[in-house]
């Protein structure tokens, strides 16, 4: 290194990828200071800069480099760090140390993991330790090609690996094995190795009676909650079984389930119901959250939670690799945490392309006129939320709605403000004006709509708006 270069990096301050020291007395801070740049981004730290970045150097000699390289060796595992020696004046010299980034492994100083957070070190968080060594085991240890505990191939469900392999041979990913054999197709799919099953393989075709006790995270629990929150349930149900049987499961629910939101094509004047969230869109998201969804732990699942404000499909096990759920919003690497889970779903076609999962969810949503949907990491979750852009008017407050109740409504809620006469005009089925007014004095009550003004002018609209 050059004084020259040395000066242009002091001139930048300190910050993440570069720290002062004063001189090699402080050499253990340094050390730190190298640990969490080796679990960062890299950069450098520089002996002979004071705190206002002045380069003032100090007396090095042979024995002081030999001190900070015997300090560097404290960082596990061991990475050669080379100081180099720039000189000042008068005999000084400052000693600069490149820290190489983004090595792929998580490293330790005296048995102790550190991070950089802005121009600071400090302790990393043990969940974040443990993320990271996890993600260091993963491409060899991972769950899903760990043996199958207690289940044989009569376990598995014989025609659903053939319809997957069908379906491959189909669409061109896969070659005809010449044999429907489940022990040969297996293989062929990587989940059948050295004569036993891998756990891929109970993931994606394990029959729902042969799951447990072993496999209690094979679930799904799919809840219909009244109001915004998770005070009172509608329907709440749980079901286990692999993972083609807990997509359509999901469906079918969500079908049920699913609000439905109006509005009023102006060219007919009809009102049109639409489920308020695209079914594809939902679909693909409920892929992705069995797909890419942590395995590991026994109490973990794939969930659905529908409230009247929202929709959220929540996944145990939260990013990897250094992905943000900003990154999600964004072209990004793909990096399944199950590849070999991602491969049979893609060969079924239901990846079509790895990386753009999230991004097709997106595109989904805003094609059907709807925000893009929010990710979030929570307390160990993926969650992905889904909100209508149009009202979907609640069944239940304090109490339940009635169905006049509930399609006035959603009539109310279509429009800035609207007369009697026409919220009774767009009834799906009339009634007389007196029944009218009574539901509306109803919802009036439960703070869902107010009335401005008197007579022929008077006007509904949502409390509120």
């Amino acid at each position: 290194m050059t004084m020259e270069e040395l000066e242009a990096i002091v001139a930048g301050g300190e910050q993440t990828q570069v720290e002062f020291k004063g001189s090699t007395g402080q050499r253990s801070e340094a050390a730190r200071t190298v640990c969490g740049m080796l679990n960062g981004t890299g950069g450098f730290v520089l002996f002979g800069v004071n705190d206002r970045g002045q380069v003032v150097g100090q007396e090095v000699g042979t024995h002081t480099l030999e001190q900070v390289v015997a300090e560097l060796r404290r960082v596990e595992p061991r990475i050669p760090l080379e100081p180099e020696t720039v000189s000042v004046a008068d005999g000084r010299a400052a000693i600069a140390v490149r820290v190489p980034g983004a090595t792929g492994r998580t490293y330790t100083y005296d048995g102790r993991p550190y991070v950089r957070q802005g121009p600071t070190t400090a302790v990393m968080s043990q969940d974040e330790y443990r993320r990271r060594l996890l993600e260091e085991m993963h491409p060899s240890n991972r769950w899903e090609l760990l043996r199958a505990d207690g289940v044989g191939l009569d376990d598995l469900d014989a025609k659903e690996i053939v319809r997957t392999v069908d379906e491959a041979m189909r669409r061109g990913r896969m070659l005809d094995p010449a044999t429907r054999e489940p022990a040969d197709l297996l293989r062929g799919l990587g989940l059948f190795r050295d004569g036993e099953l891998v756990n891929a393989a109970v993931a994606l075709f394990a029959r729902p009676d042969r799951l447990l006790p072993s496999y209690p995270q094979c679930v799904i629990r799919l809840a219909k909650f009244r109001g915004a929150t998770m005070a009172e349930f509608e329907d709440n149900r749980q079901y286990h079984g692999n993972v083609f049987e807990l997509l359509a499961t999901a469906q079918t629910f969500l079908r049920h389930h699913l609000p439905i939101a109006s509005r009023i094509d102006p060219d007919q004047f009809e009102r049109i119901d639409e489920p308020a969230f695209p079914p594809e869109a939902l679909r693909e998201a409920l892929i992705n959250a069995l797909c890419h969804r942590d395995y590991q732990h026994g109490g973990g699942s794939v969930s659905v939670a529908i409230f009247d404000d929202r929709l959220e499909i929540a996944s145990t096990g939260g990013l990897h690799f250094g992905l943000t759920p900003e990154d999600l919003q964004r072209p990004h690497a793909s990096q399944p945490w199950n590849p070999l889970i991602a491969s049979v779903l893609h060969r079924r076609g239901f990846i079509e392309q790895w990386g753009r999962g999230t991004l097709r969810i997106a595109e989904l949503t805003e094609s059907a006129g709807l925000a893009r949907p929010e990710f979030e990491e929570r307390t160990g979750d993926l969650v992905v939320r889904f909100r209508p852009t149009r009202y979907v008017a609640p069944r239940r407050v304090e109490h339940d709605l009635t169905p006049l109740q509930h399609e006035v409504l959603g009539i109310v809620g279509e429009s800035t403000s609207i007369s009697l006469a026409e919220i009774r005009s767009r009834l799906s089925t009339p009634v007389p004006e007196r029944t009218l007014q009574h539901a509306l004095r109803a919802l009036r009550d439960f703070t869902l709509v107010e009335l401005s003004g008197r007579g022929p002018g008077a006007r509904w609209r949502l409390a509120g708006r």
